[in-house]
């Protein structure tokens, strides 16, 4: 029997309920019984779904919010100190819990699955999710984004098994204590917690520490950041997986078939040929991945790698919001320079030689801007042409002298038609003015970028 609720966390208060990771932990304990509620900034599909379980929703942040009796609080590390609900819980008593705390402790007592990874840890969980589904294993699981409808990000399965998105940028997956743990690649991101690549190297060997005895770390044998992890990494058994030939989980060929591809592995001596619903070479690599992590629990293969083909894409990964006047809209959450690299050699691949691919792009967070800046330039060198926007900023304040400019003259130094627009309002009519019948525009970044789609469709649809 699944375990029920967590101790103290029988009526929590999420600060921030609105976002990927709260709003999945709370959609759980909603589901296991507690009477959850919490405040977001603004109203959203995410909240509306977070009602239907029976969550209480509020829309701003006022101590009134904060119920007398509320068992605890959970917060992110995007929750600043000068919260006015915080403040009441420090005035009521009420115990302040971190979202990483909270998730450990849903996950107690079953057979936890913890991805991380500086890129694709949505995807890769999202995948597990639904094969695992699809086997009939009725996994809980929690996902830093939406599968197919709001508030899909999280489950609470009736299984043993829970699959989590382990998050490196706070370190706050160092809370965890996986069966398995998969590390999909390891560079240096989240500048304002990290300086330098030696302490990311630090933190994934501390996660990878976490692993129960007798567990195992899959990880890549292609990306350079992780093979030195895995050097690092001592006293754990290791399963590497990809293209490399050293490779225990050897890619032999990904073939890509349009908005799909067919992957070729071997895994215990076996050749094994199964389709991924998405496109593109590193979405393939997370299907092998989630492969090997399944296995390494003890799923039969020739089962979960046909399951796999089930996963047809979560929202903001490359996901298709629709067409109008011959022009596909395509919204990607890609906002580090090796992300949007990725996703557009996808889209290449995918488009031909005759399709244009024009990308409207919002930098998230001015440190990430001050450090990758050029090197997100030169990644928009890889579409026909692009916008670019000003920077958003999320839970950091300015820094001066960084602005969306270092980046458009990196990528105008890289060869790439870039300009920019600091009026969001202005985009529609600006990709209007740009699309042809048969174009994609991808609408890129972590920000607010994706409410663009649907106004850009609108606009399309009046050509």
């Amino acid at each position: 029997m699944a375990p029920g609720l967590p101790i103290a966390m029988d009526r929590p208060h999420f600060i921030g309920i609105g976002g990927a990771g709260m709003s999945g932990i709370a959609k759980i304990l909603a589901q296991r019984g507690a009477r959850v509620a919490g405040s977001d900034a603004k109203e959203s599909a995410t909240a509306e779904a977070l009602r239907a379980h029976g969550a209480t929703v509020h829309i701003g942040h006022a101590a009134g919010h904060l119920a007398d009796d509320a068992s605890c609080v959970v917060v992110s590390s995007a929750i600043r100190q000068d919260n006015p609900e915080l403040a009441r819980a420090a005035e009521l008593g009420i115990p302040v819990v971190h979202r990483s705390d909270a998730l450990a402790a849903l996950m107690e007592g079953l057979r936890p699955i913890a991805v991380a990874g500086t890129h694709g840890k949505t995807t890769t969980t999202s995948m597990l999710a639904v094969s695992l589904t699809e086997l009939g294993a009725r996994p809980s699981y929690a996902i830093g984004g939406d599968l197919d409808a709001p508030g899909s990000n999280a489950l609470h399965g009736e299984g043993e098994i829970f699959v989590a998105e382990a998050d490196e940028s706070d370190r706050s997956f160092h809370k965890y204590a996986p069966e398995v743990a998969i590390v999909l690649n390891v560079e240096l991101d989240h500048h304002a917690n990290y300086a330098s690549m030696d302490e990311i190297y630090e933190s994934f060997e501390t996660f990878a520490g976490k692993i129960v005895p007798g567990g195992t770390l899959v990880i890549s044998a292609d990306h350079e950041g992780a093979r030195e992890l895995t050097r690092r990494v001592t006293g754990v058994k290791t399963v590497t997986y990809g293209e490399a030939e050293d490779a225990d989980v050897r890619v032999l060929k990904i073939v890509p078939q349009g908005l799909k591809s067919e992957v070729t592995a071997v895994l215990d001596g076996r050749e094994l040929t199964f389709a991924v619903s998405v496109p593109g070479r590193h979405y393939a690599l997370n299907a092998v991945a989630a492969l090997a992590a399944g296995v390494a629990l003890g799923l039969p293969a020739d089962e979960l790698a046909p399951a796999l083909a089930a996963y047809t894409g979560v929202k903001r990964r490359l996901q298709l919001k629709g067409e109008e006047a011959g022009v596909q809209v395509i919204d990607s959450y890609a906002h580090h320079p090796t992300e949007m690299t990725a996703d557009l050699e996808a889209m290449r691949g995918a488009a031909g030689d005759d399709r244009r691919i024009l990308v409207v792009f919002q930098p998230h967070l001015f440190s990430r801007t001050q450090e990758l800046g050029k090197e997100m330039g030169q990644a928009l060198a890889l579409a026909d042409a692009s916008v670019v926007l000003d920077i958003y900023p999320a839970r950091e304040d300015p820094i001066p002298g960084i602005t969306s400019a270092l980046i458009i003259e990196a990528a105008r130094a890289a060869g790439a038609d870039v300009t920019a627009v600091h009026d969001k309002a202005d985009i529609p009519e600006v990709v209007a003015g740009m699309a042809k019948p048969g174009d994609l525009v991808l609408t890129m970044g972590a920000g607010d970028v994706t409410d663009l789609g649907p106004l850009i469709l609108d606009r399309l649809s009046q050509k």
